[in-house]
């Protein structure tokens, strides 16, 4: 699978920046560069691509008020040297924000994170037909981290912070376990036990009072057990 990509940035060093990025990433092709938002809206009309790598601060147009402008955009990661816009970003539904000075295993991470989601979800963009529900959480005093439901494993409580387990990483957030349960569809999550909120589809064993998930074993607590493994089942059934 090999994924176009084009880069909107008015800074000819962070193109070839990014540009010297993705030649190490077989996966990647870099089809086109552009140093205002203006001339890439134009080439999105006729040609069609994976990915976008958007600087926000560019003349004429900035790349925020060009993705409002985009009907059906490709996948979007924002390459900036700001970080106070990263909640408007992710509420235009861009996948990253990548800070400058971007290290490459910074940019790798972003990367494989979308190949993964290509490769599992067929997410083509971010208008798809494929609904990609996420949530955001605070993981420290500024920052909000976006986080695709269908990748969620395990939430476990930690007293007044919890630890969210995905497939792409673990996040320390200050909220209780019940709170953020609650946040949660109930068809896809199920609470196991007093420290932990599970994701029903990634169970993989139910045996006596405790299930397994990812090669780890969580006890399903007494108060919980008929509820549980009637929901796990039912989930099962096609």
């Amino acid at each position: 699978m090999e994924l176009k990509a084009i880069v909107i940035d008015d800074e000819p060093l962070a193109i070839n920046v990014l540009k010297n990025y993705v030649d190490q990433v077989k996966e990647l092709q870099l089809v086109s560069t552009f140093s205002n938002a203006v001339d890439a809206s134009t080439y999105l009309q006729s040609h069609e691509v994976d990915i976008v790598f958007l600087d926000i601060h560019m003349p004429i147009l900035d790349g925020l008020e060009f993705l409002k402008t985009l009907h059906e955009a490709p996948m979007v990661v924002i390459t900036t040297a700001h970080e106070e816009f990263a909640l408007e970003s992710f509420e235009l539904e861009v996948i990253d924000y990548l800070v400058k000075p971007i290290p490459f295993p910074r940019f790798l991470k972003s990367v494989n994170r979308i190949i993964k989601l290509k490769q599992n979800h067929g997410v083509s963009d971010r208008n798809g037909n494929k609904e990609h529900p996420s949530i955001f959480v605070k993981v420290d005093k500024k920052k909000l981290q976006k986080i695709y439901l269908d990748e969620i494993v395990v939430v476990e409580s930690l007293k007044d912070y919890i630890r969210i387990k995905t497939t792409t990483g673990k996040y320390i957030v200050h909220k209780t376990l019940s709170s953020f349960t609650d946040e949660l569809p109930a068809d896809q999550f199920i609470r196991i036990h007093r420290s932990f909120t599970i994701s029903i589809d990634k169970v993989q064993v139910v045996e006596g009072n405790s299930l397994e998930i990812d090669n780890t074993r969580y006890t399903i607590g007494r108060s919980y057990l008929n509820d549980v493994k009637a929901k796990i089942l039912n989930n099962s059934i096609t």
